[in-house]
């Protein structure tokens, strides 16, 4: 559910595990000597320190090996050691010993489905339902075991009658609202937040309220919410979630200064460098968006989105040539076998020096974008400009096939059409190349779309950080 679900529910001891065993017919003074020592294991258990816990409870079991109470918390133990095989023949010895036991089968079921074995930790839930239809846990526990199975609708009728057993509980409330929020039910999900926030103020419920409200396509209320839990606790992730919102919406002055601000808090964010190019990239500020990308390839040196949008920005800035293809040298250097690192360093070369490159400089570039394409014969991009370096060199013949690649994967590139009607034109084929000027001309009114293409790009790298869409 949106990557935001912890990683399960905890196994707990309750109050029952910490009461006198059940030891049958001994001495009194035999009694108390188990007791003790069982009461020593559980405050073992308590402050986490489990290898003194399981010795203790491995000694109890040797005398006592019916215990349900010694078996339960050596269950326990186990799985706070991560040794779910070992925990699950206690806690299965537990069930055995006590089938009535709600918590017992919560347990189990909790430790099955870490282990992968989903049809029977479900099987188990039902039953603790089963035995107790009011109790919470079980009703929250098997909610959580949905949602993490990615079975949403599944999971609400369970979180909701936990909720309604228990209003305080704050966990299952968030996780309620979360499964509103996957379901689309956002009016629903507004609503659990809300309950939430008169309850707690809290830094993450306005946080995913912004998320709620963006969904809603209320952009104000929804950038009004994330900069709540960015004031209340200015972590990276609040204050990417707060920029990325104006960034969306192309309010990219004060984007940028969020994103600014939250740079010098994290030097280190790769993903704020980012969004701060995106912010000076979009109202055109060129130069210091490509300086910000370069830091940002600095910070993740095998990050594609970072070189992705590096690339764009040095399009419109070839003033900082040195530095952006050191940055795609390394990328080159570090994924030898990568197309579009390949394709980005060739560019960087070529623009670098446009104006001198020529023989083994055109020689150097050209092996480069025929080994990109080598790796992936679909990018567009790369057969576009090998022929261009073919133009440039007069080879139109050979230039003519690389636009034609070019227009077959993307037949609206104005530019290929332009390129093409070129080269017709230098080989005596008027009739073709006037079509392509034609349909490049036509292309071309059409372009004011860029716009949308590149907050489309911008909304991908959004979405991808957050772990839902796809990088460009």
């Amino acid at each position: 559910m949106s990557g935001i679900y912890r990683s399960g529910s905890a196994l707990l001891i309750c109050a029952a595990l910490c009461g006198p065993l059940v030891m049958g017919q001994v001495e009194s003074r035999q009694a108390e000597a188990p007791d003790h020592d069982f009461q020593s294991a559980v405050a073992h258990y308590n402050s986490r320190q489990y290898p003194e816990a399981a010795r203790e409870l491995e000694l109890l079991l040797q005398r006592y090996p019916a215990s349900f109470e010694v078996h339960e918390l050596l269950g326990l133990v186990y799985s706070a050691e991560a040794k779910e095989r070992l925990a699950n023949l206690n806690f299965e010895k537990a069930v055995q010993l006590k089938p009535e036991s709600a918590l017992a089968r919560t347990n189990l079921a909790v430790n099955l489905a870490r282990l992968g074995q989903k049809d029977r930790a479900e099987a188990e839930f039902k039953k603790a339902i089963q035995i107790e239809p009011d109790s919470f846990q079980a009703n929250h526990d098997l909610g959580e075991f949905y949602a993490k199975a990615e079975r949403v609708s599944a999971a609400i009728p369970y979180l909701k009658k936990a909720q309604m057993i228990d209003p305080s509980s704050y966990a299952n409330g968030y996780d309620l609202a979360l499964a509103y929020e996957e379901t689309h039910d956002l009016s629903l999900a507004r609503g659990q937040i809300r309950a939430l926030l008169a309850r707690q103020d809290m830094a993450e419920l306005h946080n995913l309220l912004g998320e709620i409200e963006e969904r809603s396509g209320n952009f104000i209320p929804a950038a009004n919410e994330f900069q709540r839990a960015a004031e209340m606790n200015p972590s990276e992730s609040n204050i990417f979630d707060w920029g990325s919102e104006l960034l969306i919406h192309r309010t990219l002055e004060p984007a940028a200064e969020v994103f600014s601000r939250g740079l010098k808090r994290y030097p280190d964010s790769p993903r704020l460098a980012v969004g701060l190019g995106l912010a000076l990239y979009q109202r055109g500020g060129y130069d210091d968006a490509v300086k910000a990308f370069l830091r940002a390839t600095d910070l993740t040196p095998a990050d594609a989105r970072a070189y992705y949008f590096l690339s764009r920005a040095y399009e419109s800035s070839p003033n900082q040539a040195e530095a952006v293809t050191q940055r795609f040298r390394r990328y080159a250097e570090l994924q030898p076998k990568n197309a579009r690192a390949l394709f980005y360093y060739a560019m960087a070369l070529w623009k670098g020096k446009e104006k001198e490159v020529s023989g083994a400089g055109l020689e150097q570039i050209r092996g480069m974008l025929q080994r990109a394409l080598g790796f992936d014969s679909s990018l567009t991009d790369a057969h576009l400009q090998l022929g261009n370096l073919y133009s440039r060199e007069r080879k139109y013949a050979e230039a003519i096939p690389e636009y034609e690649r070019a227009l077959k994967l993307d037949p609206n590139l104005p530019d290929a059409h332009y390129r093409l009607g070129q080269a017709y034109s230098h080989l005596g084929d008027t009739d073709r190349a006037q079509r392509e000027f034609q349909i490049h001309q036509q292309l071309y009114q059409r372009q004011l779309a860029e716009d949308d293409k590149r907050q489309e790009e911008i909304l991908q790298f959004v979405y991808s950080v957050k772990g839902t869409q796809a990088s460009p």
